[in-house]
């Protein structure tokens, strides 16, 4: 989160991303969560619940709350929250 939130260091989204994404791929659940909040913040509804869905497998309840967030505005499908779920 250091780089998202500039703590400690100076401020880097695009360096945030890369680390995220490189700890996804290597199964790091809040790494994946993290790709789906800056995605959303980006704008990318979609990208964003990509992510929720697989960190939501992995037992990230958090992502399941999101997900459920995303269903109730209409940003995701009933059939990714139940996959969710």
């Amino acid at each position: 989160d250091s780089y998202e939130v500039g703590n400690g260091v100076e401020q880097d989204k695009a360096k945030a991303y890369a680390f995220y994404e490189k700890a996804a791929m290597q199964g790091h659940v809040q790494g994946r969560h993290n790709l789906g909040h800056i995605e959303a913040e980006k704008g990318n509804p979609d990208r964003a619940v990509r992510h929720w869905l697989i960190s939501a497998k992995m037992g990230d309840t958090f992502a399941v709350e999101k997900i459920k967030n995303m269903f109730m505005i209409g940003f995701a499908t009933k059939e990714q929250y139940a996959e969710a779920l």
